[in-house]
């Protein structure tokens, strides 16, 4: 039986190793840390449980397929329901609106709300979803190859691409989609779903819109570590092996195939390897690929993000699991992330509350606040000095949206900067998305799931082709083990 080294636990390689083991290869997983899922994690502070990174589930269909695949009742692992609002936006002007599950009745709010005209926003997310059935189902399920030319599905896709998809950024095309300034910004937002910047990333990105509009979002039960502890229990109930405080440290290759890695000073024989690591660390450190490295690095990075996790000892009726608290200037926001990198003066606020959900992550009558703004990714910065200045802005913000005195209810407090994802998820420069698509063809740059140089070595994860977010992660997991045969 083929020896399959698995480096990282995060979403792509959890899933991969159900699927290898699923094909009866003796599959390993090494993850330096003490804990298994990567970003996906969770932790508990004076009561308060938080969930550390990803909050948004959508496409439940990729997590189902896991335990379809494995012939398991996925209701013995994981439980989700579908939520009938995906957000509650909150803007400068002090105008608001609850983006509800049907988008026919989305629409029609925010006709009242913002006079923006109804049919306007059902064009759109008709739109979107008729994108991303036709082209971006093409781009995210099959290699980023060669390949892709010979698919009866590519000649398809390319005639349903509409030139301003190509032509314009994303904010132009919702420019010219929408008449209100609202609107723009609300759907100008989907560009951060993948660490880009709206006014340069290409209007392709309308289709992500889809996801959530369209097709819905949900909530695990138990929150998103739920996902990760539905997976490993999956992984070992099939014969995967765990290591955690498991750092490798070297990938070993012999006439340019791989040969083993390195943990923790030890060598470990493997056949196949799948590195879940950040594309970048993975040639500069483990296989000292200077030449590979650089070129991961000619690409722009994806913004990273300053988190806070607050415990507050009251409730809020105006809040839901998921609430953003829009800055007055947008433009400038991505122009301080991604040109000057620095701390946005006025960013955009994120609230996730999972306590909405599950009364158990907070003690009665409190709620636990996962709180992030967006920012550039680490260099040099010094996120302890700008920690208190956004701290300042957001309470300075959420007290005006919500007239109250957030700073008395804050009980507990615990932060997470972009050093502290490099550090802690072996992320450069804290980069979320691994490298941006402020690019026409930035997506088309992405690493590959195969190596081209090193025979039997795989990549997955959200620094390689199809991209960054759970969905993706799902989807680089399958198109790596579908490769191995």
């Amino acid at each position: 039986m083929n020896k399959v080294a698995i480096i990282g636990s995060g979403i792509g390689g959890l899933a991969t190793s159900i699927r290898l083991a699923l094909k009866n290869y003796d599959v390993s997983v090494y993850e330096a840390n003490s804990y298994f899922g990567g970003k996906l994690s969770s932790f508990k502070k004076d009561g308060f449980t938080f969930d550390a990174g990803p909050s948004l589930f959508t496409a439940p269909e990729n997590i189902e397929a896991l335990f379809s695949l494995a012939k398991k009742d996925i209701t013995s692992y994981f439980t989700y329901r579908s939520l009938d609002e995906s957000c509650r936006y909150f803007f400068a002007n002090g105008k608001k609106i609850t983006a509800q599950k049907n988008g026919d009745a989305f629409a029609d709010e925010a006709e009242k709300v913002f006079g923006e005209p109804s049919v306007n926003i059902k064009k759109y997310l008709e739109n979107s979803k008729k994108a991303y059935k036709n082209i971006g189902e093409l781009f995210l399920d099959f290699p980023l190859d060669l390949s892709l030319i010979t698919k009866s599905e590519t000649y398809k896709a390319l005639l349903s691409v509409k030139f301003p998809y190509i032509s314009k950024s994303l904010n132009s095309f919702n420019e010219s989609s929408f008449k209100t300034p609202e609107m723009v910004q609300l759907f100008n937002r989907f560009a951060t779903y993948n660490g880009s910047n709206p006014y340069k990333a290409p209007a392709m990105l309308s289709m992500i819109s889809s996801l959530e509009q369209s097709q819905g979002t949900f909530y695990p039960n138990g929150g998103m570590i739920s996902i990760t502890n539905a997976l490993v229990k999956l992984a070992k109930d099939v014969g995967v092996k765990f290591h955690n405080n498991s750092k490798v440290e070297k990938i070993e290759t012999l006439n340019e195939t791989v040969a083993g890695v390195v943990v923790n000073g030890k060598r470990h024989k493997a056949d196949i390897i799948v590195s879940n690591m950040d594309i970048y660390y993975t040639y500069k450190k483990l296989l000292e690929d200077n030449k590979f490295a650089d070129k991961v690095l000619k690409q722009e990075r994806s913004s990273s993000a300053f988190i806070f996790y607050w415990g507050i000892n009251t409730t809020f009726s105006e809040l839901g699991l998921h609430n953003i608290f829009f800055s007055e200037d947008y433009k400038k926001e991505f122009e301080q992330i991604f040109n000057d990198s620095i701390l946005p003066d006025e960013p955009t606020i994120y609230v996730n509350i999972t306590s909405k959900y599950d009364k158990n992550h907070a003690p009665d009558k409190s709620e636990n606040w996962f709180v992030m703004v967006n920012a550039p990714a680490h260099n040099e910065h010094n996120w302890e000095e700008q920690k208190e200045k956004v701290k300042r802005f957001i309470i300075k913000q959420i007290n005006k949206g919500l007239n109250t005195n957030l700073e008395k209810h804050i009980v507990a407090e615990d932060t997470l900067s972009p050093l502290n994802i490099q550090e802690k998820t072996a992320s450069f420069m804290g980069s979320l998305y691994g490298t941006s698509s402020n690019s026409k063809m930035a997506a088309f740059f992405r690493q590959q799931n195969k190596s081209k140089r090193y025979k039997n070595l795989y990549f997955c994860g959200g620094s390689v082709h199809p991209g960054g977010g759970i969905p993706l992660c799902f989807k680089s997991a399958k198109l790596v083990a579908d490769d191995i045969q």
